[in-house]
């Protein structure tokens, strides 16, 4: 095995590392306008994910900079062909991360509400166009012999890559619903186990559909197995939520997005971006890697950093391992009169 077959692999290993840990996330902010009724069940929801989100989203900072370092052609040519939905995505994740800051600077319903609204779309948006990107890249673009693909937003909005949004999304819904049960005392416990049945329905058979349509379409022998296990992890997260069992939940979700992801970058090799025109220019690992001498220099450099990385993320959630209830949460002063309707600025909580 080479060196850019192994960077391959890990790249792969970042994105599901990416879509696990920040995937809870992303659930936690498309669900809180539907489980966060009142002001302080949205600051238990936000405060059980705010020591750990900007960690997660290190993930996908680390995988872009590795693709740009490992496969510079690759990186080129999917970023100008995805241009919008990858700006769609940083703007969405910009706005979330400043929501998740502001929230508590005002002390007013209507100011909460409106970064209420920037956590949500910020989450919903890179969830579903995640699913559509990946799906398109899976799927195959049209790049020419120049390695320049010619795709606009309208090509990429194709069946297969809409059904990888939504499954991405409802997927991403479920594992957060799961973690607020897991990580949350009442009502917001009782209220997230309600919606992870909810969102299941449609999350399983999307979910299903999705494999099933990935792994006839562009399949391989070894990755049926996989297709199973991701399928079978994500029907057994849904029976253990529905007995209970949220940290076996957690587990089983956890599971199924990691298997997904690993059928995904599995059916792709050895291409990185397969070529619709003509198969000859799809991009692979050996036309699109970088030279020997750079891949060795990041294989030493990961070797030395990346067990400090994970440690301090392990370390993290050790740390913060406890449930968020609403004795947690100190009561927002009120400033210019009545509980959260005066206009006058609050002390920041950390996490909102």
């Amino acid at each position: 095995m080479d060196l850019a077959t192994i960077w391959f692999i890990a790249i792969a290993v970042l994105w599901t590392g990416y879509f696990i840990l920040e995937g809870f996330d992303f659930g936690v902010g498309v669900l809180l306008p539907f489980i966060g009724r009142k002001n302080v069940d949205r600051r238990v929801m936000i405060n059980a994910i705010g020591p750990v989100w900007d960690g997660n989203e290190v993930w996908v900072i680390t995988a872009g900079g590795a693709m740009f370092a490992a496969f510079p052609a690759w990186y080129a040519t999917l970023f100008s062909g995805f241009y919008l939905p990858l700006l769609l995505i940083l703007v969405a994740l910009i706005a979330r991360g400043v929501a998740f800051e502001y929230r508590a600077k005002v002390d007013t319903d209507r100011w909460r509400a409106g970064w209420d609204q920037a956590i949500f779309w910020g989450s919903a948006v890179p969830a579903f166009l995640w699913g559509v990107a990946f799906a398109n890249i899976v799927r195959g673009v049209p790049v020419d012999g120049d390695q320049i693909l010619a795709a606009g937003l309208l090509h990429l909005l194709n069946p297969y890559a809409l059904l990888g949004g939504l499954t991405t999304l409802s997927l991403f819904a479920l594992h957060g619903a799961v973690f607020l049960s897991l990580k949350t005392g009442d009502p917001v416990r009782s209220a997230a186990r309600r919606a992870a049945l909810r969102i299941s329905a449609v999350a399983v058979p999307a979910g299903a559909a999705f494999l099933i349509w990935t792994q006839l379409s562009h399949g391989k022998t070894w990755t049926w197995p996989v297709a199973v296990i991701a399928a079978a992890a994500l029907v057994l997260g849904v029976l253990l939520a529905l007995r209970g069992r949220e940290g076996l939940s957690f587990t089983a979700t956890a599971v199924s997005i990691g298997a997904a992801s690993v059928l995904l970058f599995g059916v792709l090799f050895p291409n990185v971006l397969p070529s619709t025109i003509d198969p000859a220019y799809s991009l692979t690992v050996q036309n699109a890697s970088s030279a020997p001498y750079t891949l060795t220099v990041m294989s030493w450099v990961a070797v030395v950093f990346l067990p400090v990385v994970l440690g301090y993320q392990a370390w993290t959630y050790w740390v913060f391992r406890k449930r968020v209830t609403r004795e947690h949460i100190e009561p927002v002063p009120a400033y210019g009169g009545g509980g959260g309707t005066g206009s006058g600025t609050a002390p920041a909580a950390p996490t909102g």
